[in-house]
C-alpha cells in the first residue's frame, strides 16, 4: 500500500482567511511547502528568504496570495522591518541549517554559525513578531521549526541538536509568558525530510538506510507532511495547544 500524501489537500479549506502570516526560509522545501499551505488555507503570506531565485517560481493557489521578501534574517534590518508590519497572525520561524561533523572536529566557525541562524536568528525574528501580535491585542500563533533532535541525540549533530534542544525550550518560555495575552507558541520537530538540503546526506546508502530503520513507518517526511502540521497549529483547531512540540518523525522519537 502507498502511503497516504494528501497532507496539505485535507487542510486547505480557509481555515486562515484575513490571516497575515510571515514564514523565515520560504524559498525551498519545508519554507517553500508552509507558504503554499498557509497560502491555501487563506492567508495572506510574507515569504522570506535571502536568495530572490529561491523564488522563482513560487505558483501558489488559494485565497491568501504571497508577498516576498529578499532578506537575512540574521539583521536587524530584518528584524526592524517585521517590527514596522501593521498586523501578524502567524509566524513560522523556519530559517535554519545544518552542518554535520563530529563532535571533536567541530569548528569554532561552523558552532557560530548555526548558533547564530538557528537559535539567535530565531529568537530575535520571534521577538520582533511578537511585539507585533502584542501591539495589534489580537493574539497570534508563533510555530519554530524545531527538530527530531530537539528531542533526541545523534552521531555528528552534537551542534545541531543544541540548537533544536534551545528552540524547544525558548518555546516553552514563550508560551507560558505570552499565553496572557493570547500568543500561542509551539514547535513542528520533523524527522528527516526530502529536501534539496538533505538531498547530499542521502546519496550515502548507509546512511539512508540507517534513517530509514529509524523511522518505524519507513519513509522520509514530505515537505508537505510538515506544512500540514504548520497549517494546523496556526489554526483556530489548535486555540488549545501552546508550549507543545508536535513531532512530524513517523515514530522516531516514541522508540
Amino acid at each position: 500500500m502507498q502511503p497516504m500524501n494528501n497532507a496539505v489537500s485535507s487542510i486547505a479549506a480557509p481555515v486562515l482567511s484575513g490571516r497575515w502570516a510571515l514564514v523565515t526560509g520560504a524559498g525551498r522545501g519545508i519554507g517553500r511547502a508552509c507558504v503554499q499551505a498557509l497560502a491555501q488555507a487563506g492567508a495572506r503570506v510574507i515569504a522570506v528568504d535571502r536568495d530572490p531565485a529561491d523564488f522563482e517560481p513560487l505558483d501558489v493557489e488559494g485565497a491568501g496570495g504571497v508577498e516576498t521578501w529578499c532578506a537575512d534574517v540574521t539583521t536587524q534590518e530584518f528584524y526592524a522591518r517585521v517590527e514596522g508590519l501593521p498586523a501578524l497572525d502567524v509566524l513560522v520561524n523556519n530559517a535554519g541549517t545544518n552542518a554535520p561533523q563530529p563532535f571533536i572536529d567541530v569548528d569554532p566557525e561552523t558552532f557560530a554559525r548555526l548558533l547564530d541562524l538557528n537559535v539567535r536568528a530565531a529568537f530575535r525574528t520571534a521577538q520582533a513578531a511578537a511585539r507585533v501580535m502584542l501591539r495589534a491585542g489580537q493574539g497570534g500563533s508563533i510555530i519554530h521549526m524545531s527538530s527530531q533532535m530537539g528531542h533526541v541525540g545523534s552521531p555528528n549533530r552534537t551542534v545541531y541538536c543544541l540548537t533544536k534542544h534551545a528552540l524547544e525550550g525558548l518555546s516553552k518560555a514563550m508560551a507560558v509568558e505570552l499565553a496572557p495575552q493570547g500568543i500561542r507558541v509551539n514547535t513542528v520537530a520533523p524527522t528527516f525530510v526530502d529536501t534539496p538540503m538533505t538531498a547530499p546526506m542521502f546519496e550515502d546508502p548507509a546512511f539512508r538506510r540507517f534513517v530509514l530503520d529509524q523511522i518505524p513507518l519507513g519513509r522520509l517526511a514530505t515537505p508537505e507532511d510538515v506544512a500540514a502540521a504548520v497549517v494546523f497549529l496556526a489554526s483556530p483547531a489548535a486555540a488549545m495547544v501552546t508550549g507543545h512540540s508536535l513531532c512530524v518523525d513517523g515514530g522516531w522519537t516514541a522508540r
